[in-house]
């Protein structure tokens, strides 16, 4: 990551010692918690209308590009707030676009080289600082409080009580949308190629969007959470397309496994390209088959590592999980899609830093004709979803793996009669023993926890292996 340095800023996310990093995340969790994550659906599924209102009746499109569009304003408007999300114009894209740029092999060498390239990074991250400080300075001059990403970063401070600055909150808002801007965005534009290529999938999904919609629950987390086709297709798609190519771990002591000793200071890496398509974990590994998860073929958490895992797994996955599927219940509820190139012309792009495909993706799109929505019922649950199947005259032990856990919170609002936020925000058990009324909430929080953070044990449970 040193060569980010320069975009992201000194002292800020990467560039950190580790402890100051943990302390910047910590405050960029408060974004991405249970109770702002409620908020987030209709955000994201208003600015995909919004979208969708500059195209005609019918037309053609590159969709990878109105999903990079489309995911700057969903990001910035959720994480960040309004007043962010409006000065997404003309200069921002262009000054982001300066930055994105930059991202080159040689910063990591010579991050200050004289190039035209890293002298116009260097300018766009200047004026993105001014910009940024003018909605500090107008913020604090109206006297007017707004409860939204920026002012928590407004507000938070670090252990010693120092508060961050203008330079630190602008690397914090860049380091945000890089994080999920094109991995979105690719994700998404794989997603509907995919349902596009299977179309027994697609109308399947299409129908169970459409009775999301006749019950009013389209913008309801918990719901979307439960929404197990949706979920599972989602998962398909970034088991097959993973955005990053490589995730690199230090060893920090040494380190022995199946005989060998790792010494301290080696590098490790994992491609999630690979690691999704061995056989014995997933059958016919090309194929694209979301049925799999009801098999249980990635219930072993070494086996999905499209974001990641361990302590530094992706913050944000359960944001960029939910901007995903409310874009594409938007997108299959208010247009036929068709793909305008052969399905296998659709290819991966590894020259950039994030894969994604390779562009332009044309799709071709119709309005779609609205019929009265038939109820269909969601998906069954699966095995795919971690439930639990407690007994409920033996005792449980509930646990957190500090390891694991990144401070979501989704355990307190599932179950706070059992968990609840400790002093630092995230969720502590409060009830270490909870009685077989509370079982029930138990299980929601141990398989909607982002992170699988929750440890159960009971005597001859049946819990996921």
């Amino acid at each position: 990551y040193k060569l980010m340095t320069p975009i992201f800023g000194k002292g800020v996310v990467f560039d950190a010692p580790g402890s100051r990093l943990d302390e910047q995340m910590r405050m960029v969790m408060l974004s991405l918690r249970e109770v702002p994550m409620r908020t987030y659906p209709p955000l994201v599924a208003e600015e995909t209308q919004k979208m969708l209102a500059t195209l005609g009746d019918e037309g053609e499109l590159d969709l990878l590009h109105f999903c990079k569009e489309l995911f700057l304003y969903t990001a910035t408007r959720c994480l960040m707030g309004e007043d962010v999300r409006a000065g997404v114009d003309a200069e921002f894209e262009t000054l982001y676009g300066n930055l994105e740029k930059a991202i080159n092999p040689l910063a990591y060498f010579y991050p200050n080289l004289p190039i035209p390239t890293f002298k116009r990074r260097d300018v766009a991250r200047a004026r993105l600082v001014e910009r940024v400080s003018t909605i500090l300075d107008k913020r604090a001059r109206s006297g007017v409080r707004v409860d939204d990403g920026l002012q928590r970063l407004v507000d938070g401070h670090y252990t010693n009580g120092q508060k961050l600055s203008p330079h630190e909150i602008t690397g914090i808002l860049i380091a945000i949308i890089f994080a999920g801007h094109h991995t979105s965005a690719g994700t998404q534009t794989w997603s509907i190629i995919e349902l596009l290529r299977n179309r027994a999938i697609h109308d399947r999904l299409r129908d169970e969007v459409d009775a999301l919609y006749a019950r009013g629950e389209e913008h309801d987390l918990r719901v979307l959470r439960d929404h197990q086709l949706g979920r599972s297709v989602l998962r398909e798609v970034l088991r097959l397309h993973p955005p990053l190519i490589f995730l690199f771990r230090k060893v920090l002591r040494d380190w022995q496994y199946r005989g060998r000793v790792v010494p301290a200071g080696q590098m490790l890496c994992a491609s999630p390209a690979v690691s999704h398509r061995v056989p014995e974990t997933y059958p016919d590994p090309e194929r694209f088959d979301p049925s799999r998860y009801e098999r249980g073929e990635a219930d072993n958490p070494f086996a999905y590592i499209a974001f990641g895992g361990g302590k530094h797994k992706c913050t944000g996955n359960a944001f960029g999980l939910l901007q995903i599927q409310v874009v594409t219940q938007v997108l299959l509820r208010e247009l036929e899609l068709e793909l305008v190139d052969p399905p296998e012309s659709y290819v991966h792009n590894y020259k950039t830093a994030t894969v994604m495909p390779q562009g332009p993706v044309r799709v071709r799109y119709r309005r779609r004709v609205r019929r009265t929505a038939v109820q269909v019922p969601s998906s069954a649950p699966t095995k795919s979803v971690r439930r639990l199947q407690l007994l409920p005259d033996r005792p449980v032990r509930v646990s957190i793996d500090r390891q694991l856990c990144q401070g979501h919170a989704v355990c307190v609002s599932e179950a706070p009669g059992i968990f609840r936020l400790g002093a630092e925000g995230e969720g502590e058990v409060f009830v270490a023993s909870p009685s077989p009324e509370a079982f029930e909430r138990l299980a929601r929080a141990f398989e909607h926890c982002p992170n699988h953070a929750i440890v159960v044990a009971q005597d001859d449970a049946q819990e996921p292996s």
